[in-house]
């Protein structure tokens, strides 16, 4: 098994990511492109399987997203940021309670090093996590296995929320089919999506393969010369190389991975939700979110994946997008400092 060549791995993962999306199509189950090569993935990790993702390919479909987003930049809501600023407001407090309840969590409770507890905690980008945390002395593969547990809980989560609690039933429009797009705004958005990827990475900004082609897109919106999202067809390619990335972050995970790490990041996800849901009460009974808009602006999950269901879900996403924006760029900028601070800087590392 570990001598098949990295083509082979690559062409299997595919096939079974493409075999798990048309098995949950034909039992219409939600979000096929998602959810089909997310299981389908995990469970061949979980079995032993010689999965290989493709790193590049992922990348590229996140810039669709980032297009996305920054195509719901519209001056409408540029006027509406103003009134967004109450519950923006929550989002450093939220990242502070969080903080403070999964350091001691993780450190205490699960008995994981300093360092690896504080950056486990961090709700910011699973990469950006791993990255801060490996220089800190933590534990990387606790740190990815934990970080990949909370996107997949979450991702997993939240769609059954939408569906049985605020009864929506995740068949909104996600885009025009690529036909009935004007070839101009076509050529635009992946002009916007390669250029504000490749410009994005240039200059070390965090989270280059959406927030690139977000920040070029947006300034195209905002002009009036992109007037839609990406097709319907790119968004669906995007959901599925999503889906497949977050499967194939399980393998090579062991049994006693499975019973330490991936058990305390599902501990730690119950944490989050309860948090989410006091946070999200708190804004909307205060009236500065609807309910919807307050859960999914609140809902700790990754950037990519919350856009995918802000969509689907015919949410506000501009609105969301804002808050998760916010909270990654104070964890992302934030985290490192605080470390420091800490004295976890190139400690040695180790879950104990």
């Amino acid at each position: 098994m570990t001598q098949l060549t990295p083509l082979v791995r690559r062409t299997g993962t595919l096939a079974l990511a493409g075999l798990g999306t048309a098995v949950f199509a034909l039992a219409n189950i939600p979000l096929p492109f998602l959810f089909g090569p997310m299981f389908a993935c995990l469970v061949a990790a979980l079995i032993g399987a010689p999965l290989l993702g493709v790193k590049r390919v992922s990348d590229a479909a996140r810039t669709i997203l980032g297009v996305a987003v920054g195509a719901s930049i519209t001056p409408e809501v540029i006027h509406q940021i103003p009134q967004m600023l109450g519950s923006v407001a929550f989002v450093p407090f939220y990242i502070a309670a969080i903080g403070l309840v999964g350091v001691p969590y993780f450190h205490k409770v699960c008995g994981f090093d300093l360092a690896t507890s504080y950056f486990a905690s961090m709700p910011g980008g699973l990469q950006d996590m791993v990255l801060f945390g490996q220089e800190a002395g933590g534990d990387v593969r606790a740190l990815s296995l934990i970080h990949a547990t909370r996107v997949l809980v979450i991702v997993t989560i939240v769609p059954a929320v939408l569906l049985h609690v605020f009864d929506r039933t995740l068949s909104q429009p996600i885009g025009a089919p690529a036909a009935d797009l004007p070839l101009a705004e076509l050529l635009l958005m992946a002009g916007a999506a390669v250029g504000g990827w490749k410009i994005g990475a240039r200059l070390g900004l965090f989270g280059a393969p959406i927030l690139g082609p977000m920040i070029v897109t947006a300034a195209l919106s905002l002009t009036g010369l992109i007037e839609h999202r990406p097709p319907r067809e790119a968004i669906l390619g995007a959901q599925f190389f999503i889906g497949m990335g977050i499967g194939v972050g399980y393998v090579g995970v062991t049994l006693i991975e499975l019973r330490r790490v991936v058990l305390a990041g599902m501990v730690f996800v119950v944490i989050l939700a309860l948090l989410a849901f006091l946070v999200t009460e708190a804004v909307v009974l205060l009236g500065l979110a609807s309910p919807i808009e307050g859960f999914l602006s609140f809902a700790p999950g990754g950037q990519a994946e919350m856009t995918v269901l802000a969509i689907v879900a015919g949410a506000d996403l501009g609105f969301i997008v804002v808050h998760h924006l916010l909270r990654l760029t104070l964890v992302i900028l934030g985290a490192p400092i605080f470390a420091a601070v800490l004295g976890l800087r190139g400690r040695g590392g180790g879950s104990g």
